[in-house]
């Protein structure tokens, strides 16, 4: 019954998505183009070359966290046709940038039962693997109807979260349960989704640790720091969020970092870009934006860093990090990639989406917690005037991201068996067809 109620409301709001989409096409493109494939709708012609493998990965971090995962399916299965579908504009534009022509891209449709039949009928997958947690219910209760297994890897399930499918268990626990396998990265992600009725999850760690730096990265960080000013102390303000880029401003203007200290922020969502732009303006912050290029003046103690590829970059031309999302209430964003640069990193108190990362780096001395925004500023400075602790916690964040790999080999070794049964299986249905 639960299920029915959503679908209704999923009906409900049909209608008005496109315009959604249009709104957000006006920053980002993207989002106006193949907007048929939301509601399952695909050309005539161009059937895809069977048998298919589905991943899906929502945005731009699971995109290219699931770049060793793909990578082994092109390697393994060279004669399937590898579908990568997204949601955002970011993760598709990733998905293209990564893997070019050796992929099909979709968009994945809207929870509508027709979008979702439509979409299984077209590409019809002989396995699907669901990144993280995006799970969709109408989604879910499609494949096992048509008898695909779908697979949940790289899973995790804050507590905030878990609390929040408790709230609809009637809804979550069929959904969970129907999976065909789930592939957890820490013990109590594992205990959560168990708790709700995933099939007996497996630890396989966090894919986002096997992230492997761009060829040209160490190139790209040197000119970017040439760019910024190699004397000048760099402090990076990365994968802000609505509110934060505010707090951090407000405490820079309260308790200024040293003279020549240049403040980097990188907003965490491109629409955003020029949103912060403004704000940096009508407090009269002379600033330059990364996208423009021009070069980085004495008096100007903002960069707007409005590129997009380049926050590896960034984190390894920084002298200091704080990963957003983490001031404010919002679970946080990813700060392996940081702590892979070797960067010192800093998070706020409100890190629950990447809760196990976190309470590791932190015990590791790869990364400190703040508590607001004066207390990120104040520490900041701290590390700006101690080279010596600077350094301390870059070899922890080596340390620790070197001790955390791995979690593609064993993810592979608990999904390859299955994964060969199923390729086998789906060939054998699809001869018979």
């Amino acid at each position: 019954m639960l299920r029915a109620l959503y679908t209704s409301l999923v009906h409900l709001a049909l209608p008005f998505l496109p315009l959604r989409l249009w709104w957000r096409g006006r920053r980002e493109p993207l989002y106006r183009e193949h907007v048929g494939e939301r509601y399952g709708r695909y050309p005539r012609v161009g059937a895809p070359r069977r048998p298919v493998l589905w991943i899906h990965a929502v945005s731009l971090g699971e995109t290219r966290a699931s770049v060793p995962l793909v990578e082994r399916l092109l390697a393994q299965y060279p004669a399937a046709t590898v579908l990568l579908t997204c949601m955002t504009a970011t993760g598709r534009a990733a998905g293209a940038t990564l893997f070019g022509g050796r992929v099909a891209q979709a968009w994945l449709p809207y929870d509508a039962p027709f979008a979702v039949r439509a979409f299984l009928a077209h590409w019809k997958p002989v396995a699907g693997l669901i990144m993280e947690t995006e799970l969709w219910p109408n989604l879910v209760a499609a494949t096992q109807a048509a008898g695909i297994p779908l697979y949940l890897v790289n899973a995790r399930l804050s507590e905030r979260s878990a609390a929040g499918y408790a709230r609809v268990e009637s809804l979550a626990r069929p959904m969970l349960s129907a999976l065909a396998g789930v592939a957890a990265q820490a013990d109590p992600d594992a205990r959560r989704l168990a708790a709700l009725g995933a099939p007996e999850p497996v630890v396989t760690g966090n894919l986002k640790f096997d992230l492997v730096a761009p060829a040209d990265a160490n190139a790209r960080a040197e000119a970017l720091r040439e760019w910024l000013g190699a004397s000048r102390p760099v402090f990076v303000a990365a994968s802000t969020r609505d509110g934060e880029e505010s707090l951090i401003l407000d405490a820079l203007a309260a308790d200024p970092l040293p003279d020549r200290a240049l403040t980097v922020i990188v907003p965490r969502h491109p629409q955003r870009f020029d949103t912060v732009a403004e704000i940096l303006r009508a407090r009269r912050i002379p600033f330059v934006r990364r996208s423009v290029g021009s070069p980085v003046s004495p008096d100007a103690n903002v960069v707007l860093g409005d590129s997009m590829g380049e926050l590896f970059a960034f984190y390894a031309a920084a002298d200091v990090a704080f990963v957003g999302g983490s001031l404010l209430p919002l679970g946080g964003q990813n700060l392996i990639e940081a702590i892979a640069a070797g960067c010192p990193t800093l998070v706020g108190p409100h890190m629950f989406n990447f809760a196990e990362a976190t309470r590791n780096a932190l015990a590791a001395g790869a990364a400190l917690e703040v508590t607001d925004a004066r207390a990120l500023v104040g520490t900041v400075r701290e590390l700006f005037a101690d080279t010596a602790r600077r350094v301390g916690m870059r070899d922890a964040a080596r340390t620790f991201h070197a001790a955390h790999r791995g979690a593609a080999d064993r993810l592979w070794a608990w999904l390859a068996p299955r994964l060969d049964a199923d390729f086998r299986r789906g060939v054998s249905r699809e001869a018979g067809d």
